[in-house]
């Protein structure tokens, strides 16, 4: 009950403090609110990015291994022409680590081609195609809207059977249900078996937009696109409990070594990609975003400490007097101390709450398809800078307060 009683007193002499010259408040607060302000924005901004950024990286798998030529450059020396020479991964290949990986749960074959063209009628659009196996979809994520995944006999026999995405289905078929119809590709009617979730505009599409993508069976896109040696990109799913996907890629890179014929002392020609490289660089980029938003932040909240520090000084003086009394009616020093301290602390929360106002506000802004969202997480970490920029910018007018002798406390005037 004391506790209490001592908590709003000190709640109601830093009110008195806030009250008692507003323009000198505001003035003094504002760097608090400025840097709580930068720092929270800029941690906002990089993790609703990195959200955005990964939620796409879904598209392309999770613990998952790309078996490719070309390897996935994220800064050093990219050796094009070295990695020009290499073969490109062949059907057989995929057929080879299909029937021998042990330490997979799943691999399928895919390619790509865009700028294809769809059309029904009169309608026409222009679409991502890609061929896959029928083992794909337990490696890259494919949320069915209406209709249905293919069947194992759809890919095996090369069915002209296709899952498109949303904007494909609403441009060919406007205002019906997709599923069942059919639509020319390359002059080959294809029926449509699935259509993909609507998933909408993203930062960031890895592959492309699902959207936009026509997804058919690998061996029908071979039929149509492929002559003679059929390549694709091969793609791997590891363990959940193989801890960095170290055993599948030393089974991978054993066997594509062993069906190339590669010596044991000759350098591999194929790159092993993850999707997490990409996900590490971001973070890297992210990583120096958020320091000098720390900076940034850390200038303002800087002058904001010396300002409320000016505030608690002036508190001081002003309030000697009363402090005498209140140590001669017998209050301890540990009472005075917090006392002064509680008011700094507010004073700092006060602006540091502002500050987080106002990226609140951020995120009623439209950006395009960037979705800002302040997390509590965000909001307990402006708050915490504030608390402490109080405690440290008010522990030394509170200590001089505590110590003050109350005779001489009372004299004063």
């Amino acid at each position: 009950m004391k506790l209490i009683r001592q908590v709003l007193e000190s709640f109601r002499f830093a009110w008195q403090a806030l009250k008692s010259n507003i323009t000198r408040t505001i003035l003094s607060l504002l760097g608090v609110t400025v840097g709580i302000f930068a720092i929270v924005a800029v941690f906002t901004i990089v993790d609703s990015l990195e959200k955005s950024i990964r939620d796409s990286l879904s598209f392309i798998g999770d613990k998952v291994i790309y078996v490719q030529k070309w390897p996935w450059g994220f800064g050093g020396e990219y050796q094009w022409w070295k990695y020009f020479q290499w073969p490109e991964p062949t059907y057989a290949e995929y057929k080879y680590l299909y029937e021998n990986l042990e330490s997979a749960s799943a691999v399928a074959v895919m390619d790509f081609r865009g700028g294809t063209t769809l059309k029904n009628g009169s309608n026409s659009i222009s679409a991502q195609l890609q061929g896959v196996s029928y083992e794909y979809n337990q490696i890259s994520e494919i949320p069915i809207g209406t209709g249905r995944y293919f069947i194992p006999l759809e890919t095996t026999n090369a069915r002209n059977v296709a899952i498109v995405g949303a904007e494909i289905a609403e441009a060919l078929f406007p205002g019906q249900d997709p599923v069942g119809k059919a639509f020319k590709l390359a002059g080959n009617k294809f029926t449509i078996v699935g259509v993909q979730k609507k998933k909408g505009e993203s930062l960031v599409d890895f592959g492309g937009s699902p959207d936009k993508m026509c997804i058919i069976p690998f061996a029908s896109f071979s039929k149509l696109f492929q002559s003679g040696r059929r390549t694709a990109d091969i793609v791997v799913k590891g363990y959940p409990n193989d801890e960095g996907m170290k055993e599948v890629e030393a089974e991978i890179t054993g066997l594509m070594r062993t069906k190339r014929g590669i010596k044991p002392r000759a350098e591999s020609n194929f790159s092993l990609n993850r999707p997490e490289a990409a996900a590490d660089a971001i973070s890297g980029l992210f990583a120096v975003l958020t320091l000098a938003g720390w900076v940034i932040g850390s200038f303002s909240i800087l002058v904001g400490g010396f300002g409320i520090a000016n505030i608690m000084f002036v508190s001081v003086k002003e309030r000697t007097n009363l402090i005498g009394i209140q140590k001669s009616l017998g209050a301890k020093n540990y009472v005075i101390l917090l006392q002064f301290l509680f008011e700094a602390v507010m004073l700092s929360l006060v602006g540091g709450t502002v500050g987080i106002f106002l990226v609140y506000l951020l995120s009623f802004l439209q950006l395009g398809s960037l979705v800002i969202l302040l997390t509590p997480g965000n909001i307990l970490l402006g708050l915490g800078v504030s608390s402490v920029i109080g405690v440290l910018s008010g522990i030394i007018p509170a200590m001089l307060a505590a110590r003050m002798d109350p005779v001489t406390a009372i004299r004063s005037k």
